[in-house]
């Protein structure tokens, strides 16, 4: 299939889709919370003026706006309009030139070696197939050029919050899709980007700094796509007590002050052979 007949959003995608486009210009104060690991991501990376960088899972951009103003050229794509809506306002409100569109991770529209570096923080992880977007990734990588990756790890506090969720979500199909926090072992990214790629690794912690737990389910509940379909997803009761189990989870790293959450998560650099 060539990259000019290949849908924005495959049909397999569709519903993944809209569960991380729901929080629209919201994302914003996700990535703000992860900021951190983003800037860390970024400068590994080591964009150069008029290089051209690929965002992958770009969210509303707050990666991408990073890339920009080290003078790369950057697009960024992702699954949701809305998403890519508000990253194109945002960019322009800032003053930052970057190109922003609507793109499935498993099937870019892409030319083969189209870029000098692609970047994706905590975005590719969420892929549902995961070989499909490793393949994508090397592909539209040309010879030589880097890519820069954050993925949770399986240990990592946010798999702790997903674990809270899980009991209120609809059981996967069997057999069940593999876990996104699977990106998080270095031999599953050998053996995802490893024939493509020679790969170096960092470890890394993200500080997630919130004034309580009861603002870290506010700004989930309304802001990240996976909890905010959750959430509207119960009634009445259930969505009480998943709050309460929400709160009290973040509740865990309170202090004088607030809470603070170390994430850990894993950044993989790659050159592509």
């Amino acid at each position: 299939m060539s990259a000019t007949s290949i849908p924005a959003i495959q049909q397999h995608n569709q519903k993944s889709a809209g569960v991380w486009n729901s929080a629209g210009s919201g994302y914003e104060e996700i990535s703000r919370g992860i900021a951190d690991s983003i800037a860390h991501a970024v400068l590994r990376l080591n964009p150069q003026p008029n290089e051209h960088v690929l965002d992958l899972a770009t969210g509303t951009g707050w990666t991408s706006r990073l890339v920009a103003r080290r003078g790369a050229r950057v697009i960024g794509v992702d699954l949701g309009s809305d998403l890519i809506g508000s990253a194109r306002q945002r960019a322009a409100a800032e003053g930052v030139s970057a190109q922003y569109r609507v793109a499935d991770a498993e099937g870019l529209p892409f030319a083969d070696g189209e870029f000098a570096a692609v970047i994706s923080t905590c975005g590719i992880m969420f892929a549902s197939r995961p070989e499909a977007a490793a393949a994508e990734l090397a592909r539209v990588t040309q010879p030589g050029g880097r890519v820069a990756l954050t993925t949770w790890l399986p240990d990592s506090n946010v798999f702790e919050m997903f674990k809270v969720m899980k009991p209120y979500m609809v059981p996967p199909p069997e057999p069940a899709p593999p876990s996104p926090f699977e990106w998080g072992r270095r031999e599953r990214v050998k053996k995802l980007l490893g024939d493509a790629f020679d790969l170096k690794f960092e470890d890394g912690i993200s500080y997630y700094r919130e004034h309580s737990g009861e603002a870290a389910w506010e700004t989930f509940s309304t802001n990240y796509g996976p909890t905010r379909s959750l959430a509207t997803s119960l009634d009445e009761e259930r969505r009480k007590d998943l709050r309460r189990e929400f709160v009290a989870f973040h509740e865990q790293f309170a202090n004088e002050v607030g809470i603070c959450v170390p994430r850990t998560y894993l950044l993989t650099i790659g050159v592509r052979r």
